[in-house]
């Protein structure tokens, strides 16, 4: 090979490097479908008959033990069969194989085996499912999308907050008309607020009706409150709102029995009221009593409210965003209750297990195991429910305070006026004045 054919190999080996790296970098996905799922398909199809072996996945048509006479003899287990499996589908951020099991096979051992599979794959992770009874489906990720969360696509739809991103590498969407209620938590600087805020910076542009509680005197949501259509600040007021609303759902259900429907979506659209979407900040501040009867009064009555529009706002379009640094039962029985009626969970990192217990134990034991397992160094993480009743991780958005606030500030003129929220408000702000 000549000198001047040695520099053009060299000189397009380098150009293919860079042109490589600014595809890697720009077009992610294109990279994966060109390179990195050809080689990782080929090793997946290489290994499964060993790596099954290895970890067990494998059945002998024979037993290990046989008679001989009147004796039981014990040995190997003769050829092991490994399971059926698809060739690799591609996806987005990884690959996905359906497994058929032997009979007698559970998903049990598959899901055991999760880690020696992503080892082996050289893969980021491999979660295991079973759709159906004699299938496992194994979902591969190459990479962590979390660590560098950006935003995938998600269609514009009324109630649907945009969030951010999910360790499959789809787009983590908030849809408030599919699940109608969420519980949101997480420890100082978990992620917690940028989720919120993200959250309201979303819903702002869309023609709904932002009403805020925060009993920590408003130092969050009071940031916004130029799109709220109300912004409870003590315990006092929240009571007056959440009075006011159950009466606005009362209202609802009137219109919705007039004229014969179930659900103020099934209303001609010149009569359907206004979605309202109610985001309390620190759940605590609510169930937390100062000894008194007068505090004890607000809490029983806080818990009441609260309870009845989880209950029944759904098709009457009132919904509950509810977030906490702490969720626990020591809160008291109605906390139990009304998490009960949050089907849509969020949980960042958090100090104490019972919280990560109360946000997803009724759900599934493993997501809790995950949630625990959320680094401080991984602001944003969270283990969410998706909508098909599953769980996993993902990644908000980074929305900082003063994007939603400029947010917030440009669509003001789409904030409706809630009467009687606002006439609860004038009246606790007068009582506290009184008092």
């Amino acid at each position: 090979m000549g000198a001047g054919t040695l520099a053009l190999v060299l000189a397009t080996l380098a150009w293919l490097l860079v042109a490589g790296a600014h595809v890697r970098e720009r077009y992610p996905v294109w990279f994966w479908y060109l390179t990195g799922y050809p080689l990782t398909a080929l090793r997946v199809v290489r290994t499964w008959r060993k790596v099954a072996q290895l970890n067990d996945l494998a059945v002998s048509p024979r037993p290990s033990r046989g008679l001989v006479g009147d004796l039981v003899v014990k040995g190997e287990a003769l050829r092991p069969i490994a399971p059926r499996t698809s060739f690799p589908k591609a996806t987005r951020a990884g690959l996905s194989v359906v497994v058929r099991l032997h009979p007698g096979q559970t998903p049990a051992p598959f899901i055991s085996a999760a880690d020696a599979l992503a080892h082996a794959w050289r893969v980021h992770a491999v979660r295991v499912t079973s759709p159906e009874r004699g299938l496992v489906h194994l979902v591969a990720t190459a990479g962590d999308p979390l660590k560098r969360p950006g935003l995938a696509s998600a269609p514009a739809v009324l109630l649907s907050a945009l969030i951010g991103i999910l360790e499959s590498g789809g787009a983590w969407v908030m849809n408030l008309r599919q699940v109608p209620h969420w519980l949101i938590v997480g420890a100082t600087q978990s992620g917690k607020s940028t989720l919120l805020a993200r959250l309201v910076a979303q819903l702002a542009r869309q023609p709904v009706a932002l009403v805020g509680i925060d009993c920590k005197g408003g130092m969050e949501l009071g940031l916004f409150e130029y799109r709220l259509s109300g912004l409870a600040t003590n315990r006092r007021e929240a009571v007056a709102v959440l009075g006011a609303l159950v009466e606005e759902m009362n209202a609802r259900m009137e219109i919705c029995r007039m004229e014969g429907v179930r659900s103020i979506w099934d209303l001609p659209d010149k009569l359907r009221p206004v979605p309202i979407v109610v985001i309390v900040d620190e759940l605590a501040e609510l169930y937390l009593s100062d000894g008194t009867r007068e505090g004890k009064v607000e809490v029983e009555r806080c818990s009441t409210l609260l309870l009845r529009i989880a209950q029944l706002g759904a098709t009457l379009g009132l919904h509950l965003a509810v977030a906490g640094q702490r969720v626990g039962s020591d809160l008291g029985s109605g906390v139990t209750a009304l998490r009960a009626q949050l089907s849509g969970r969020i949980c960042h990192r958090v100090n104490d297990p019972g919280t990560a217990e109360m946000t997803l134990g009724d759900l599934n034991k493993d997501a809790v195991a995950v949630a625990q397992s959320i680094t401080s160094e991984e602001k944003g993480v969270a283990v969410c429910t998706t909508a098909d009743g599953g769980w996993g991780r993902a990644r908000s958005h980074l929305t900082t305070i003063e994007e939603a606030r400029k947010a917030t500030s440009a669509y003001a003129h789409l904030t409706p006026e809630l009467l009687r929220v606002r006439r609860a408000l004038l009246m606790a702000g007068a009582g506290g004045e009184s008092a």
